[in-house]
């Protein structure tokens, strides 16, 4: 007997890296008006862009079913594997209380944790649950880790505007109205599941700073557990800014800084022109 690890796609693990490490990623459907997406399966991430860039409805997200959780429980169970399912927070969305509703069909052998986090953060809290099964832990104490591992787990980010967030109800449209108004580029936070702003600057050199800032204010990096950077949209370069101007924070900690994109079940929310830093903190 196993552990299976099962997320979602808001983890933003692509399939292809799940079939190489082993786990199972539930994507969450994408909406342009009538057109019905899979999340990295029948949409990837550039394609996702380029049609919120040129598409004139703005994409909605629907959430995973338990139905679709049980499926996918089911397989593992008979399988005679125990399992560990990570899901998207339940703040944000409604993927953990489907999981848990899916869980009850399967007494014992299902372990459902509510990340708290979404994109890279639920993603480092899933290499987290890798390290543990590969070292032989069962799905309970997987599950005890993850959630001990959560209370240090930080999730901060630029976004270029808050419109985004605004239509999906994220934060108030005051709120986002006042950010497109003076040019601020909002600093925000996942903190104890939700959204949160935690800071706002002029401009996208200010907000790098004021980033790299608030890693530090957090605790800093632990290097020695997992950590990810991440950027929506098709251009890289402010996450190059990014990194060269906080190398501070990782010069001589890290010999490889990894990097992933944010696809579309967040990227509706937060728009283009977003870069985000995921780790656990020293304290």
């Amino acid at each position: 007997m196993s552990v299976r690890i099962i997320t979602d796609s808001a983890s933003d693990i692509s399939q292809a890296e799940a079939n190489q490490l082993g786990i199972d990623v539930l994507p969450l459907k994408t909406i342009f008006g009538q057109e019905e997406f899979l999340d990295g399966v029948t949409l990837d991430h550039v394609t996702f862009y380029n049609k919120l860039i040129e598409s004139d409805v703005l994409p909605t997200t629907s959430q995973l079913s338990p139905f679709d959780y049980e499926q996918k429980f089911r397989e593992a169970v008979e399988r005679g594997d125990d399992v560990v399912c990570i899901a998207l927070s339940s703040k944000l969305s409604g993927c953990y209380q489907s999981a848990s509703i899916a869980a009850e069909e399967f007494p014992g052998k299902i372990v459902v944790v509510d990340s708290r986090s979404v994109a890279i953060g639920e993603r480092i809290l899933v290499q987290v649950a890798l390290k543990a099964r590969d070292e032989g832990k069962s799905a309970p104490e997987i599950g005890a880790l993850l959630e001990a591992h959560i209370q240090k787990l930080r999730l901060i980010a630029l976004v270029d505007t808050l419109e985004y967030l605004k239509r999906g109800g994220r934060v108030s449209s005051a709120a986002a109205f006042a950010g497109t108004l003076l040019g601020i580029k909002p600093v925000i936070a996942v903190e104890d599941g939700a959204v949160s702003i935690l800071g706002k600057a002029r401009g996208s050199k200010n907000g790098s700073n004021m980033l790299m800032t608030l890693v530090e204010k957090n605790g800093g990096i632990n290097f020695d557990l997992p950590f990810a950077l991440a950027y929506s949209g098709l251009d890289d370069s402010l996450l190059k800014k990014y990194i060269s101007d906080s190398a501070s924070l990782y010069e001589g900690k890290a010999a490889h800084l990894p990097v992933c994109t944010i696809g579309s079940t967040i990227g509706t929310h937060v728009g283009p022109g977003a870069i985000a830093v995921a780790f656990f903190s020293n304290n």
